[in-house]
């Protein structure tokens, strides 16, 4: 669309939603302070560069697809968020593992990491002006073939993964200071059984146990902060899930510690959008994992969809933005790897500038009021509304390409730099 052509829409979409009491300038303002956490496992399958040969192995998750072009090196993988940077509108963040450390060349234990390794990490994303959040990498590794980790019977087992834990709790906090400002370090275990397990209480009590310990050491909440994420069941962990909601609801409400919901870990009929405003009457954040799961935890790439939109309207109508963090966790390697990263980070950003476009305050004066019919036609009335055009523009005032102009410019690069791989 022709720049004067989109100034006249957009001019006639604000006047249409300041009908309803919007102001659509104000809302783009907020948009701008949604910052979305980018995953690094999205660009290589969650391979990580541990290894020369680092491939996702068991533990709880799994990838299909092998679309060709994914990042086989830092350097590559470096290139591609930058990309996909350059298709996003607004100042966005970085989420990467442990697994992704440069380790040149070297083979590094995951209980030998340090915060050296991330060194050369921070100086890009200091360059790309974004800050990073953390992840230990609990996973993939011959330590955690059991099934268990933090959770494991066996000594040698649970102090080893207590260890890695530490430590990257003290390469978060590194990584904070050096930014001057906070990543979020996040804790997800594949602990669980394929079958039925009786003793479900004793992995519960060394799970507590191991997080305990892991927590001895506190770190400036400026710098860094912890997060505890829960999920229903796990690939090979069908039947029991040590880290289950309610032990980390529980954990989380009682030790201080953020607690991380994601939108696969649940049953396909919960939604975690109805868990925002519970989880926030006792905790003052949470961290969101934005996902898409199709009849189970398969990771599809965000879409503009019902449960997405469910999830920012809760959040804005709860005055909430202040109070999430926000990270992406979807691995699709059946399509294009940059082309996931844009669709699922910009359906994110529509989904938010939706709910900050609904007259809201009308809404719920009808709802206090009982005038149910009415809070219903306004709704409707809102999901009509000229939301696309407000969207162009903002992603035009961004200068980011608009619409399906974002599909040539990966198809270029795909043929360009992709293919090449």
């Amino acid at each position: 669309m022709k720049k004067k052509s989109l100034e006249t829409a957009y001019a006639y979409a604000r006047e249409r939603y300041a009908e309803l009491g919007i102001d659509t300038d104000k809302a783009l303002k907020d948009l701008d302070k949604v910052s979305i956490s980018l995953h690094c496992w999205q660009a290589d399958d969650v391979g990580g560069f541990e290894r020369t040969d680092s491939t996702l192995s068991g533990g709880g998750i799994q990838v299909t697809g092998n679309y060709p072009g994914k990042a086989r090196n830092i350097e590559e993988l470096r290139n591609d968020l930058e990309k996909a940077y350059s298709l996003i509108p607004g100042k966005h963040r970085f989420n990467m593992h442990a697994i992704y450390g440069d380790f040149g060349k070297k083979f590094v234990d995951r209980d030998a990491v340090e915060p050296k390794h991330f060194k050369s990490w921070i100086d890009w994303a200091n360059e790309q002006k974004i800050k990073i959040d953390f992840n230990s990498s609990l996973f993939s590794h011959v330590m955690a073939d059991s099934g268990y980790t933090l959770s494991s019977r066996e000594k040698k087992v649970r102090e080893f993964w207590i260890e890695h834990v530490q430590r990257c709790r003290e390469i978060a906090a590194y990584i904070g200071k050096e930014q001057k400002g906070r990543s979020v370090h996040n804790i997800w275990i594949p602990d669980g059984s394929k079958d039925v397990t009786v003793n479900r209480l004793e992995h519960r009590k060394i799970l507590k146990e191991s997080l305990d310990t892991i927590f001895e050491k506190e770190y400036n909440p400026k710098e860094m902060a912890d997060a505890i994420e829960s999920k229903l069941f796990g690939i090979g962990s069908e039947s029991y899930v040590v880290g289950s909601h309610e032990f980390y609801m529980g954990y989380g409400f009682t030790n201080n510690r953020m607690i991380c919901l994601d939108m696969g870990h649940f049953h396909p009929t919960e939604s975690i959008a109805d868990k925002i405003s519970s989880t926030l009457l006792f905790s003052e954040e949470v961290l969101l994992h934005v996902s898409r799961g199709i009849r189970w935890d398969s990771d599809h790439v965000v879409i503009f969809n019902d449960d997405l939109i469910q999830l920012a309207l809760e959040i804005v109508r709860g005055n909430f933005l202040n109070k999430v963090n926000i990270g992406l966790d979807f691995f699709d390697a059946s399509i294009n790897r940059i082309g996931a990263y844009v669709v699922g980070t910009r359906a994110a950003q529509r989904a938010f500038l939706f709910a900050l476009l609904e007259p809201t305050k009308k809404i719920r004066e009808y709802e206090n009021k009982s005038q149910n019919f009415e809070k219903l036609a306004l709704m409707e009335v809102s999901k009509d509304m000229p939301f696309g055009i407000v969207w162009d523009y903002y992603c035009a005032s961004k200068g980011v390409l608009i619409g399906e102009e974002v599909i040539d410019d990966i198809q270029k690069y795909e043929k360009t730099v992709l293919a090449k791989r």
